[in-house]
């Protein structure tokens, strides 16, 4: 007798077990879903989305993008080149050296979160989905189709971790919502960033000046948006974009270009910075270019106090408060108790020296503290500086500072013969108030980088950083910690001085109300603070990139009205949770918070 036993086949299935993606569509299906729906997203901005002019942007035209089909353009185009280099298509591997299939999710999610905003706005501005053209139908289904395309990529999904059985039900939901996390998190991550082939220096340097064009456009771009809607497109698709070209691996390649031509990319830095006035009509965006600036240069002094030694000054608005009265009462103002009117360096100077002066004075008694009651002290001394310039007024104290009405009808600077109160031509490009300030503030600017990079590459810099990783241990080993430390708190605070000086001119007047811990507009110590520490503790480019953005977004928010701060607030949170290092960390630092990061081969004495 024969027994016969039948062995069940079970089909197979692409792919199986830990390498499925988030959503049940076969790889290949889904990666052809994505290219498709990238390419399909492109047609679309070429079509109308509204039949009336209504809408922001006019996107009644068929065959001319414009308004925010533009930044849905660029979204698609990026989800369509990554998911190209994706097939191994010569002449687009390079996009992609750590891998494509991040970078495909990413640039999805920005076409569909940019188009599907549109959409809705259209439709809650003009009164109903009856408002949208065919264009407007065929980006929404296209970008549905290349994020849902995108999210079928296969990715390797860790394993779960065990849980008791005897859990209760809120921690067992607990368990799978951290895992849930994870798994969410592995999907989007990047691989190894693959070595980049040996390149010729020049071709290094065409790279690097082709990364500054491509920042000085966005940059402005975004300063220049013409409306609410636009803003908060570009806001969306920047971040996405930024992000899906970080995952692909270019924002490490061209990172690694930079830090090997160190001053070519400094020195370009600044020659995109300096041709933004000429890129402008008018002045009304070199306003708040010169703003962004002040903002910045004071942030990267505070960045040498907080970054590099790691003090935490709460009160630090006050100094660049002393240099822009130190300024004012000496440039010639009405309004002064002096009778004296230096020129412009030896205003600055002056500003300068008496902010370093006030920053000894103030950090010699209180240096020798530590952590929050550190903090409680400076936080302490800028308030009893705005009291001090508000009492200053002839009544409440000595007649020095005008008390709440300030210095006021400071006169504009007059630098060899240039005026920079009055409109000026430069190669054909004519140039205005505010613009001339943005030179000279950029010029001020590249000093004060000078200077910090200087100093974080000296023995003072390397003293620095070993207080602020041990001080304890950087006691022992024979540095003088007070004397560190007092010379870091001298430096920031004639560094913010010498912003000051140039504040003073910029704004006419000088009030108290500009120097507060905490104020809807900045410059002010809780958002000089928060520039520092979401661009990047301890580098030069973060605290720039950091104060632009805490400007700027404020600026372009006005529209939220009384949920403007709560909406601002909520972002630097979620930013914080997720990347607490900071947008541009210094290698070291970004490996305190992620472990599980590659070790970098070499670490500078700053830890960048």
């Amino acid at each position: 007798m024969t027994t016969q036993t039948n062995t069940s086949r079970t089909p197979a299935k692409e792919p199986t077990g830990n390498n499925a993606g988030l959503i049940g569509i076969p790889p290949h299906i889904g990666r052809a879903l994505a290219t498709g729906g990238g390419i399909l997203t492109i047609i679309s901005t070429f079509l109308a989305w509204t039949w009336t002019d209504e809408f922001p942007g006019d996107l009644t035209y068929y065959g001319y993008p414009g308004g925010l089909q533009v930044l849905v353009l660029i979204g698609g185009l990026l989800t369509t080149l990554f998911a190209l280099a994706s097939y191994g298509i010569k002449g687009l591997r390079w996009l992609t050296p750590a891998g494509a299939d991040s970078a495909i999710k990413l640039a999805a999610l920005a076409a569909f979160a940019t188009a599907w905003y549109t959409v809705i706005a259209i439709s809650a501005q003009l009164g109903g989905l009856a408002n949208l053209e065919p264009g407007g139908w065929v980006a929404a289904v296209a970008t549905l189709a290349a994020v849902l395309g995108a999210l079928s990529l296969p990715f390797e999904r860790p394993a779960p971790d065990p849980f008791d059985p005897e859990d209760t039900s809120w921690e067992q939901f607990r368990h799978k919502a951290r895992h849930t996390g994870t798994v969410i998190k592995a999907a989007f991550a990047a691989g190894t960033t693959k070595p980049a082939r040996k390149l010729p220096p020049y071709a290094e340097i065409l790279i690097i000046v082709a990364a500054l064009a491509l920042g000085l456009t966005v940059f402005t771009y975004g300063i220049g948006t013409e409306y609410d809607e636009l803003f908060v497109g570009f806001l969306i698709t920047t971040g996405f974009g930024f992000a899906a070209a970080a995952k692909a691996g270019l924002v490490n390649r061209v990172s690694a270009l930079t830090g090997k031509h160190r001053n070519v990319t400094m020195l370009g830095a600044f020659v995109a910075a300096a041709a933004f006035p000429f890129t402008q009509s008018n002045d009304q965006y070199a306003t708040i270019g010169v703003y962004i600036l002040i903002f910045a240069t004071v942030a990267l002094g505070l960045n040498i106090v907080v970054g590099l030694a790691g003090l935490l000054d709460l009160g630090y608005v006050a100094f660049l408060g002393v240099g822009a009265y130190t300024a004012a009462m000496v440039s010639g103002s009405p309004s002064s108790p002096f009778d004296i009117h230096l020129p412009f360096w030896a205003a600055a100077l002056l500003g300068a020296a008496v902010a370093m002066v006030f920053g000894v004075l103030i950090g010699a008694p209180t240096l020798r503290l530590r952590g929050d009651y550190l903090a409680i002290v400076t936080l302490g001394f800028g308030e009893i500086f705005r009291i001090t310039v508000l009492n200053a007024d002839g009544t409440s104290g000595p007649d020095i500072t005008n008390g709440s009405n300030g210095i006021s009808s400071i006169p504009n600077l007059n630098i060899l013969g240039f005026d920079f109160g009055q409109e000026h031509t430069i190669a054909g490009f004519t140039i205005a108030r505010f613009a001339n300030y943005f030179l000279l503030m950029l010029l001020i600017t590249l000093v004060v980088v000078v200077v910090f990079r200087r100093s974080g590459d000296s023995r003072i810099g390397r003293a620095w950083v070993a207080i602020r990783e041990d001080e304890t241990a950087a006691l022992a080993m024979g540095i003088n910690g007070f004397r560190v430390k007092l010379i870091a708190f001298a430096l920031g605070a004639a560094l913010a001085g010498l912003a000051g000086s140039v504040q003073a001119h910029v704004t006419y007047t000088v009030t108290p109300e500009q120097y507060q811990f905490a104020h809807v507009v900045p410059p002010n110590s809780a958002f000089l603070l928060a520039a520092v520490v979401l661009g990047g503790m301890g580098t030069i480019s973060g605290p720039l990139v950091g104060a632009a953005l805490l400007y700027l977004i404020p600026a372009k928010l006005q529209f939220l009205g009384n949920y403007q701060l709560l909406a601002f607030g909520l972002a630097l949170v979620l930013l914080m949770r997720f990347r607490p290092e900071g947008l541009i960390p210094n290698r070291r630092r970004q490996l305190e918070f992620h472990e599980e990061a590659e070790a970098p081969t070499v670490l500078s004495k700053a830890g960048a």
